[in-house]
């Protein structure tokens, strides 16, 4: 049996069905950071980010500590993840900096915000936002297709945060290092 010190109410003894124990011991969990190995497979890394570069794993089978990952990405958008019917991207907004409005007639979105804090504001009519809400560390956002939205740092740290397309949005392995190079892209894919 695993005993862990100071970790049982007193009146855990009174009932012996009662157990308050830790299932993680999250201090001593090792960060992982997917690589892709030479036969084309991820493969967990010690190394976090630093030296191993943040690719599209889509399509294979994928495991990442999500908080982890987004937390260290330092990007504006790098698609994590792209597959048939699924996105995942990892975004920092600085402070100050805004997602931009936009929106996506044919694809619900799922935002969480992993560092930060801020404001996000959706309708049904660009000139007409009249959803408002504070948002901070693990606040999970949903916007449904064809609903207008702007998500903004107001916060002095960058804003972490990852968001799920589904289907997908943009294409496969995108990077965005800042705001501008996403804008561009926009402008050259339409």
């Amino acid at each position: 049996m695993y005993y862990a010190p100071d970790v049982y109410p007193s009146y855990q003894y009174r009932n012996p069905y009662y157990v308050n124990m830790p299932m993680y011991n999250y201090i001593t969990h090792p960060d992982y950071w997917a690589v892709v190995n030479h036969a084309g497979q991820s493969e967990p890394s010690q190394s976090l980010m630093g030296r191993n570069r943040i690719v599209d794993y889509g399509k294979n089978p994928f495991v990442i500590n999500i908080n982890e990952a987004s937390k260290r990405n330092d990007t504006y958008r790098t698609a994590l993840w792209t597959g048939n019917h699924l996105q995942v991207t990892l975004m920092s907004l600085k402070a100050g900096e805004d997602i931009g409005l936009e929106i996506h007639p044919n694809v619900d979105q799922f935002l969480r915000i992993e560092q930060g804090q801020g404001i996000v504001q959706m309708g049904k009519r660009k000139d007409r936002l009249n959803f408002m809400r504070k948002v901070y560390d693990d606040s999970a956002i949903m916007i449904p297709a064809g609903t207008w939205h702007n998500v903004t740092n107001t916060g002095n740290v960058p804003m972490k945060l990852y968001s799920i397309y589904a289907p997908p949005q943009h294409p496969a392995g995108t990077v965005h290092r800042t705001k501008a190079d996403a804008m561009a892209a926009e402008r050259r894919r339409f």
